[in-house]
């Protein structure tokens, strides 16, 4: 992306929050004040003052300018909060076109991206927004307040000043294109110490060490190169505040028996010199030093973190003009011929998976298929695996052994993303809900289209109460389940065929987890769900029980009848246990209360009334069952 295209993404962003620009306007006004009333009270009291033998009325004007430096204080904090509404968000959305371009294109430079380049850009975005608006505000309130005392004023101050900006101004692209050129260099050398730390034994055990340190010097020889460069042009700034800031002053003590001659008084004269020397000189300062260093290192820090080409995720909008440009939508997989069996959307061949060389594996030796259209449940105790296995079904995670087959649906579209997971910590960032909701397509997502997939999976009362898809969300103020909401329904807008949630609906109610797993079914493709209630489970053509090395695969029905654990599992779930072997045993007794079995005080007693519920310790083992 060029250099324009970062300023147009700039200012699309701060279009899009022009209510917090409005507000920063309002209180940098309020500093312009202060900034007026240096200069203007100074000549006054000068003036009308005690040159004049009113010391009384001196005092006042200069008591008029203490309380200006007061106010214009007040508005320089207000100015803070109002520059971090801008901030905050835009480090956010780095954050996750970093996270977002890292996972998919396995980027090497994302490291230092998102450890430095991200906060780079936080911190510079900051700056250069405090130091453009004070001198734009300083230099209006001062020379509004120069014309005010003496039109003569600004022909001796305003020369110079355009002058030293102007060739500010100048210095700006080439000291922007060497601070990139720094942060290659920068880039390169983190990569290649990336590269040669973990093999420092190799290198070692092959007699490579001279050629590596060589590579290495090299790649610190460049970025020092780099950085000398961008200090040979810092020059030019010393240069431009001379002549901005400090000539002024020269030429209003060099010009003053002429000023003082043509009308001007004394006190213009002073105020004049408070104008430059206590308003205009650090403003210009100010806006050297940091926008020539903080500003130019902005415009390349977003032009490193932009994602290449504008249109892709990373500054997602929704405005008036988008809504109405309908989105495609996802093309429907075709059926299989009669007979044939379905494609399969993941494989996982013999898979193993440790977390360390000395671990024991999570995952030992698995092998699955998953079909295209399946909904499948994985269930089994905590601490068993479950989300290790989403998460490397999703590609998060590398197998240590076997294999992970992710198959391209039919249908799917090239560039579309193949699979999605939802953790249970649903991630929501701060910008407007429809951001967050169209955050994993690639355009602007119709209004219609969102509205839909909100109702769809039980969004639409949260969108209500926020304000629409125009609303701005806090992530702070939402509930866990309200996050989770948004995650489904960001999941159920994407052009994705297999969506995987990893107890993606713990925080919901069981009416609004049913209700959103009804919809991820009728959206189609292939849903893959770490289940949190048994529901979930009987809702599944098929579920996964993990247990270990013994895993168990089929429909409710056939793992009732055949895996003890499943059994055990669905009898904590719904509050009292499962039987232990199959009803209707030859014998005619049912065997529905057992020692080790989940929650045994609630089993019925086989020998008491009709409706007695066993007590804890009430079944006596060894003895007779009903005097029998």
């Amino acid at each position: 992306m060029s250099g324009d295209g970062v300023y147009r993404r700039g200012f699309r962003f701060l279009r899009a929050r022009r209510r917090v620009v409005a507000r920063l306007a309002a209180w940098s006004v309020l500093e312009s004040g202060q900034t007026f009333l240096t200069g203007y009270a100074l000549a006054r009291a000068v003036d009308a003052g005690f040159l004049a033998g009113r010391a009384t009325v001196g005092l006042g004007w200069l008591g008029a300018a203490a309380v200006a430096v007061v106010a214009g204080a007040y508005g320089t904090g207000r100015v803070y909060a109002a520059v971090a509404a801008l901030v905050e968000p835009l480090r956010d959305r780095l954050v996750r076109d970093v996270v977002d371009r890292g996972v998919r294109e396995a980027d090497r430079g994302a490291l230092s991206r998102l450890t430095q380049q991200v906060e780079i850009a936080r911190d510079t975005f900051a700056g250069v927004v405090m130091v453009s608006r004070s001198f734009v505000f300083t230099a209006a309130g001062a020379l509004v307040g120069l014309f005010s005392l003496a039109p003569l004023l600004l022909l001796v101050v305003g020369p110079p000043l355009v002058a030293g900006v102007a060739l500010f101004a100048l210095t700006l692209r080439p000291l922007t294109r060497r601070q990139e050129a720094f942060l290659v260099a920068d880039e390169e050398l983190a990569s290649q110490l990336g590269a040669v730390c973990p093999g420092l034994r190799d290198i070692t055990a092959a007699g490579a060490e001279e050629q590596v340190a060589a590579a290495v010097r090299e790649r610190i020889g460049a970025e020092q190169r780099a950085a000398c460069a961008l200090a040979r042009w810092g020059v030019l700034r010393v240069v431009a505040l001379t002549v901005g800031g400090q000539l002024p002053i020269v030429l209003l003590l060099a010009t003053g028996p002429w000023l003082l001659a043509h009308g001007v008084t004394a006190g213009a004269l002073v105020g004049a010199l408070a104008y430059v020397g206590q308003s205009l000189l650090p403003a210009l300062q100010n806006l050297i030093h940091g926008l020539g260093t903080s500003g130019s290192r902005l415009a390349v820090v977003l032009h490193r973190l932009s994602p290449g080409t504008p249109g892709t995720p990373g500054t997602p909008e929704l405005s008036p003009t988008s809504r109405s440009v309908p989105a495609p939508a996802p093309a429907p997989a075709p059926t299989p011929p009669t007979g044939s069996a379905p494609p399969a959307a993941v494989t996982l061949s013999h898979v193993t998976f440790a977390y360390g060389p000395a671990s024991e594996p999570v995952i030992e030796d698995l092998d699955l298929t998953v079909p295209h259209g399946t909904h499948l449940a994985i269930v089994g105790p905590s601490g068993i695996g479950k989300s290790t296995l989403t998460a490397l079904m999703a590609g998060l995670l590398e197998p240590t052994g076997g294999r992970v087959r992710v198959r391209r649906a039919p249908g799917t579209r090239p560039g579309e993303h193949h699979r999605v997971l939802i953790p249970q910590e649903a991630y929501v960032y701060t910008g407007t809900l429809a951001e967050n909701l169209g955050h994993l397509r690639p355009d602007p997502v119709p209004e219609a289209e969102l509205l839909a997939s909100a109702d769809a999976v039980g969004l639409t009362a949260l969108l209500d109460r926020l304000g629409g898809p125009t609303a701005e969300v806090a992530p702070a103020t939402l509930s866990a389940g309200e996050r989770q909401l948004i995650a489904l329904a960001r999941a159920h807008l994407a052009y994705t065929p297999l969506v995987l949630l990893d107890e993606a609906t713990c925080h919901l109610d069981p009416a609004a987890e049913a209700r959103a797993e009804r919809a991820f079914a009728r959206r189609g493709g292939t849903l893959v769900v770490v289940a949190h209630r048994v529901s979930s489970a009987l809702r599944a053509d098929r579920v996964l029980v993990m247990d270990g090395r013994r895993t168990a695969y089929g429909s409710h029905a056939e793992l009732l009848d055949r895996s003890p654990l499943y059994r055990d599992l669905v009898g904590a779930w719904s509050g009292a246990s499962q039987p232990s072997l199959a009803l209707g045993d030859p014998d005619g007794v049912d065997a529905v209360a057992g020692p080790g079995l989940p929650r045994d005080g609630r089993h019925v007693v086989a020998y008491g009334p009709v409706g007695q519920m066993e007590t804890a310790g009430d079944l006596r083992d060894g003895g007779p069952v009903g005097g029998e």
